[in-house]
């Protein structure tokens, strides 16, 4: 009967977000609905001490002043450098850099996408300014639609695993609760902990390796198809040597200055997460104001409004979630899914195969939001504790997994799942931006190459964790 609960209320859940409602009161509304029933009608099967773990994960929500401090300040800097035009005057200045070479501008595109992502962390805000800037711009050079479709998609999805991103800060916060809560419930007291700053240290290494593999794709596509990604006429190019360069610092200089003030002092540890984020944000700001967008308060308002509503979005989503999770566990949520994992062939690979296959699959019809805040708080106790034995206090050291490598291939699967054809977000973001000249199955098509290499991304990581690991454990 247990089971059979758990099926309608994940069936209910998404029965009630297809329908449109607000997805933080889905999750919580339908959490109190079956919470009721488990408590009225079913005693037997049901935990009625459920809402403790509900009312200690909010106490604990409203202590950890670091994420609820880091989330509305990242996204202001975000916000801001979204209307401060920082991504027009980079691809402009990238375009004219790299113009002279065959894919010079498709490569621009990546360049600027990459330090976009490590700006503002916002997806979807990424994809639909990289789409109404260059997009065009390509077409207009005689780029293959599907292969500039494709390249702007796979850069704006960059938010998403290069730090600081908001979902890495959401991840670092429940993989760190979780990871807590495993090691105490193994009596190990004093685990290492871990920090929204390990994720962004554990990140950067595999975000810049996709990176690399991107650019690499570009190029053999920029020799072995020079006129699907033709260079930029001569006569277009009219800036002279000293001028280029005085162009290229004064774009490139501030976004770089702003980036590594705020990753450098994490990694540091000169300033927690929050901290650096204030500084990011008085950082975009000054940009802003440089740029001359600060002149009147009426972008500062729009500005103030839009982080006000993403962060409330998200803090209701935490609540929600929360209440979700609780039920979930009170009908014995957890226990039937450890048993599932565990009887699955491959032992920890094999259920952390099929954990990020599930985390994939969802990512068609759900935002890394609730994918962090709601899985991840369900699956992260049983990873964390796979092989250990109740009655010796011991776990297997082949089944110990580290919660950093575990945060950032979540991430890089969510990145893949928001760039796949037919319901990756990021296609959606593109489509609704894109001129009539890029027809869908361009955009399908363009994406599929980069899929690819975030696949080998995902299996590189899986093969040497170190790779996600070394630099957080350096730090």
């Amino acid at each position: 009967m247990a089971e059979l609960m758990i099926i309608l209320l994940v069936l209910s859940v998404f029965a009630v977000l297809l329908s449109g409602y607000p997805v933080a009161f889905a999750y919580g509304g339908v959490a109190l609905i079956f919470y009721f029933i488990g408590i009225t009608f079913m005693p037997e099967i049901f935990d009625d001490t459920a809402m403790n773990l509900f009312d200690n994960n909010l106490i604990g929500l409203i202590g950890r002043r670091d994420m609820l401090i880091a989330v509305p300040l990242f996204v202001f800097m975000g916000v801001m450098l979204e209307r401060s035009k920082v991504a027009e005057q980079l691809l402009e200045t990238m375009g004219l850099l790299f113009g002279p070479m065959r894919g010079g501008l498709g490569i621009s595109v990546l360049i600027v996408g990459m330090l976009l992502a490590a700006s503002t962390g916002i997806v979807g805000a990424t994809v639909v300014t990289m789409g109404l800037l260059s997009l065009p711009t390509m077409l207009k050079r005689n780029y293959d639609p599907a292969i500039a479709a494709g390249t702007v998609c796979a850069s704006g999805t960059l938010g998403q695993i290069i730090p600081p991103s908001i979902i890495l800060i959401l991840l670092g916060d429940q993989i760190a609760t979780e990871y807590q809560n495993a090691q105490s419930t193994m009596n190990n007291f004093s685990p290492d902990t871990v920090s929204v700053g390990d994720l962004f240290a554990g990140a950067l290494i595999p975000g810049l390796i996709l990176v690399g593999l991107y650019l690499a794709y570009l190029i053999l596509v920029a020799i072995f198809k020079p006129n699907a990604m033709p260079a930029i006429p001569k006569e277009e190019r009219s800036l002279s040597g000293k001028q280029l360069l005085f162009k290229t610092l004064t774009a490139l200089l501030p976004p770089i200055l702003l980036i590594v003030l705020v990753l450098g002092a994490i990694f540091a540890g000169a300033a927690v997460a929050y901290e650096a984020a204030s500084v990011g944000a008085v950082g975009a700001m000054v940009l802003a104001a440089i740029n001359g967008k600060l002149k009147s308060l009426n972008v500062l308002r729009e500005v103030m409004r839009s982080t006000v509503k993403i962060s409330s979005m998200v803090f209701l989503i935490f609540i929600g979630a929360m209440l979700f999770t609780a039920t979930f566990k009170g009908f014995g949520g957890n226990e039937i899914i450890e048993s599932l994992l565990s009887g699955l062939p491959g032992g920890v690979f094999g259920a952390m195969f099929v954990i990020m296959l599930i985390m994939f699959l969802l990512g068609f019809i759900l935002d890394f939001v609730e994918i962090s805040l709601v899985i991840v708080p369900i699956v992260a106790p049983i990873v964390f504790m796979f092989g250990y034995d109740p009655s010796t206090g011991i776990q297997d050291p082949m089944h110990i997994i580290s919660p950093v490598w575990f945060g950032v291939m979540i991430a890089i699967n969510l990145q893949t799942s928001f760039l796949t054809p037919p319901f990756g977000f990021s296609l959606f973001y593109l489509r609704g931006v894109a001129p009539e000249a890029v027809t869908t199955m361009h955009i399908y098509k363009g994406v599929v190459p980069f899929i690819g290499i975030q696949l080998l991304t995902l299996v590189l990581l899986a093969m040497w964790p170190e790779l996600a690991t070394w630099l957080a454990d350096k730090i």
